[in-house]
C-alpha cells in the first residue's frame, strides 16, 4: 500500500526565489489549461493541453519564462487538471461515490502552492533532496523513509511554511490485537465514547477561534493589496494552521491507539454535510474532524490488517436499550441519561449508542421481541422530578 511521509524544510533566500518562480509557473500553466477547457466545446486531451500551454507557450514572449523551471512539475500540473475534470464529469454521471465534485477553479497566489516532481525530477543525496533547477534542500528527517519514494511534492502553505511530501510503498504491520471489537460513538462535547467505557475529549479551540474572528474583522477593514492586510492574512493563516495541527495530532494519536488495540473497529456513517447546516453547531462540528478521523482509522486499519466497519446512519443506536433490546424511540438531545423501564437499567446515552454500534457492526441484530411490550422509557431527570 502507498503512504505519504511529510517533512518540514527551510529553504535559503535563493531557493525561496526559485520556488516562488516554480509555483508561479505551475499556477499559470494550470490556469491557462483550465481557461482553454472552459472555452472548448469538447474537453481537449491532456497531451494536447501540454503541447499548447507548455511547448508552444515557451516560444511566445508572454510565456518565455516557463523555460526557467523544470518541465516535470508543469506536466504534472496539467495532469492534475485532467484528473480534476475527470472527477467532475464522473460525479455528474453518478460514476463517483460520495458528494458531488465541483468544477475546477483557478489557482490563486495567496492559497497553498504546490509542485510535484516524479522520478527524474528529484533524487535523494545523503541527507538532502535534489530538486531539478532548484538545488539541494535539507528537510528535517523526523523519521526514515520505509522505501524509495516514487514522487515528491513541494508545498508552501498560506503561512509560508515549506514541506516535502513523499509517496512511498509501505508493508502492512502485523500486531496482535488486545481486544476483538470496538464500537465508537462520535460527539461534540466528548469526541469519542467507546463501547469499552473509555472516553476521548477533543482539545479546546475557543481561544484560537476568538483570535481568528478578531483578526478577520480587522482584515475586512484594511485596504485590499496593502502590506498590513497581507501581514494580517498571514497571521490568520498561522492561527488556522495551529488549530489544524492540534486537531491532526489528537486524531492521529487516538486513531493509532484504537486501531492497534482492536481487531474490528465499528463507526457510524454520519451525515456531516447535513449536520453543518445547523448554524448553531456548524462551527463546532466542522472543527471536530469526524470525517478526518474516519479516514485515518480506515487507512490505519488497512496498515495494521484490521477490520473496519461502517454501519448505516439509519440504525437506531440511540433509541434501543443495549441490554434488553427494547426500542423506546427518539429522545431529545438534551437527555443524556436514560432509564429503561423494561429491564430497569440506567444508560448513559453515548455509552449505550457505542455498545449498539459495536453489536450492529459485528453482525448482531437488535432484539425485536422486546419491542412489543407496552413499557415506557423516560429520562432519568424526568423520573427523579416525578
Amino acid at each position: 500500500m502507498k503512504a505519504r511521509y511529510q517533512y518540514r524544510f527551510y529553504p535559503t533566500a535563493q531557493q525561496q526565489q526559485s520556488l516562488a518562480r516554480l509555483f508561479g509557473c505551475v499556477r499559470v500553466v494550470y490556469n491557462d489549461a483550465l481557461s482553454i477547457c472552459k472555452q472548448s466545446v469538447k474537453k481537449p486531451k491532456s497531451s494536447e493541453l501540454q503541447k499548447i500551454v507548455i511547448t508552444q507557450a515557451k516560444k511566445t514572449e508572454a510565456r518565455v519564462w516557463l523555460s526557467e523551471v523544470s518541465n516535470i512539475p508543469l506536466q504534472q500540473s496539467v495532469a492534475d487538471l485532467d484528473t480534476a475534470l475527470k472527477n467532475f464529469f464522473d460525479s455528474c454521471k453518478s460514476k463517483r461515490k460520495g458528494r458531488k465534485v465541483g468544477y475546477p477553479k483557478f489557482k490563486k497566489r495567496t492559497n497553498t502552492q504546490s509542485a510535484r516532481f516524479r522520478i527524474g525530477g528529484f533524487s535523494l543525496k545523503g541527507q538532502g533532496v535534489y530538486l531539478a533547477k532548484i538545488g539541494i534542500v535539507n528537510p528535517i528527517w523526523s523519521r526514515e523513509l520505509p522505501s524509495s519514494p516514487s514522487s515528491v511534492t513541494v508545498i508552501k502553505d498560506g503561512a509560508n511554511r515549506y514541506s516535502l511530501s513523499f509517496v512511498v510503498e509501505v508493508e502492512p504491520i502485523n500486531v496482535n490485537a488486545k481486544k476483538q471489537s470496538l464500537g465508537i460513538d462520535l460527539g461534540i462535547k466528548t469526541f469519542a465514547v467507546m463501547s469499552n467505557g473509555q472516553k476521548a475529549l477533543s482539545p479546546s479551540y475557543k481561544s484560537l477561534n476568538r483570535r481568528v474572528r478578531k483578526l478577520q474583522r480587522q482584515l475586512a477593514r484594511q485596504v485590499n493589496g496593502s502590506r498590513r492586510r497581507d501581514k494580517t492574512r498571514i497571521h490568520i493563516a498561522k492561527l488556522h494552521n495551529q488549530i489544524a495541527d492540534t486537531r491532526k495530532d489528537f486524531l492521529h494519536k487516538l486513531s493509532t491507539k484504537v486501531v492497534s488495540e482492536n481487531q474490528t473497529i465499528v463507526l457510524e456513517d454520519l451525515n456531516v454535510s447535513g449536520m453543518v447546516k445547523n448554524r448553531k453547531l456548524a462551527r463546532v462540528i466542522s472543527q471536530q474532524g469526524w470525517r478526518e478521523f474516519r479516514v485515518l482509522v480506515e487507512a490505519k486499519a488497512q496498515k495494521y490488517e484490521r477490520n473496519f466497519v461502517v454501519i448505516s446512519r439509519w440504525e437506531p443506536t440511540s433509541q434501543v436499550c443495549s441490554d434488553c433490546g427494547y426500542k423506546w424511540g427518539k429522545i431529545d438531545l438534551s437527555v443524556r441519561s436514560v432509564l429503561c423501564f423494561n429491564c430497569g437499567t440506567e444508560h448513559d446515552r453515548d455509552e449505550n449508542a457505542s455498545v449498539n454500534i459495536e453489536k450492529v457492526g459485528i453482525g448482531h441484530c437488535h432484539d425485536s421481541k422486546c419491542t412489543s411490550r407496552q413499557s415506557k422509557t423516560t429520562s432519568v431527570a424526568s423520573v427523579s422530578e416525578a
